[in-house]
């Protein structure tokens, strides 16, 4: 028998994974075996984004085929580049609500740390692809600053971990992280903002489990999965690695179009998270970030799909469509007609 090649990245740490991101539009346009007329707008549009994707995430996109909807949510496209009215660099007007720097007080019970500047990938509709992040790369002494804040603030009482993608840490890091946090009296819950489940799923070890879990707190995680097609068996695994460690899971999707504005496609994403120990939370419309124009899911289109996926999924299945406005209390829903 002749033994299966095993691809190099698959035997490699996530760390060294993640040192050898694809960020050459000309290397992923090769190996994705797409025509050249792609090449230079994705050239022209990461100059103003840069290109970042992981191996795990470019193995599960379909070689020669534009309209693959893992693609569509990584390629730099020249309509990036052009300008749109209502969109801006900050749509959530983060900038208002940073009482110190790395870290966002917008509702009122709960903060959130930019605990990482970067991600491993750099999705083309991220609504934070503007952000000053050379302004919140702190050290433990800033860090200390965001901290005491959450102290002297006690109506708060959870704190989200958020960037860039907090995974990006190393489990030391993150575990000062947590021991400090949870030696505030009136936190609650450690909740982690994180993509790394499906675009890194390596990062998911038990060491990172240690790391993040606090006997002291309940631990969240909140991934961000968009379509069916993002979830394999590596990412299966890492899923599994966290809840039998304690983690509950939950996951956020944004509705992007000609990726995921399909109800059935909604449906899938819904069953297969939760056949993987994930709960659907949020179905968020898109924010109008600056060069994601072209991503936006009208508001009625977005009704009309919401109402024929409740009539698809039982109700603890159905995520909540939602949109976030600066200055309400809260993610604002979206109801169908």
């Amino acid at each position: 028998m002749i033994p299966r090649t095993v691809p190099t990245w698959q035997i490699k740490s996530w760390q060294d994974e993640l040192k050898e991101l694809i960020q050459d539009p000309k290397t992923l346009i090769d190996r994705l075996q797409l025509g050249s007329e792609w090449l230079e707008p994705a050239i022209q549009a990461s100059a103003h984004f840069p290109l970042r994707l992981t191996e795990s995430y470019l193995s599960r996109i379909r070689p020669g085929d534009p309209g693959d909807p893992l693609l569509l949510q990584v390629l730099p496209l020249g309509a990036e580049l052009i300008a749109s009215p209502d969109y801006i660099d900050d749509p959530l007007e983060e900038h208002r609500f940073t009482p110190v720097p790395g870290l966002v007080h917008k509702y009122r019970s709960r903060v959130l740390l930019i605990a990482a500047t970067q991600c491993a990938i750099n999705c083309r509709y991220c609504f934070r692809r503007h952000f000053p992040y050379d302004d919140h790369q702190l050290s433990r002494p800033e860090w200390q600053q965001a901290l005491d804040y959450v102290r002297s603030t006690p109506e708060v009482n959870e704190v989200i971990l958020s960037g860039g993608d907090p995974l990006s840490l190393g489990d030391k890091q993150l575990a000062w992280l947590a021991q400090q946090i949870a030696g505030i009296d009136h936190i609650k819950r450690l909740r982690i903002h994180t993509r790394y489940p499906i675009i890194l799923p390596s990062r998911l070890t038990p060491d990172l489990v240690e790391a993040i879990r606090h006997p002291r707190l309940r631990t969240l995680l909140v991934m961000h999965c968009n379509h069916p097609q993002e979830i394999d068996q590596s990412v299966i695994d890492g899923l599994n690695t966290l809840r039998e460690g304690g983690i509950q899971l939950f996951n956020q999707t944004v509705l992007l179009k000609n990726i995921n504005d399909n109800s059935r496609i909604l449906a899938t994403l819904s069953e297969n998270l939760f056949d993987a120990g994930v709960l659907p939370y949020y179905l968020h419309l898109l924010d109008k970030v600056q060069g994601a124009a072209h991503f936006a899911v009208n508001d009625a289109d977005a009704k009309t799909l919401y109402g024929e996926l409740l009539t698809l999924l039982p109700g603890f299945l159905v995520p909540r469509l939602v949109r976030e406005t600066p200055h309400e209390g809260s993610k604002t829903p979206v109801l169908p007609i």
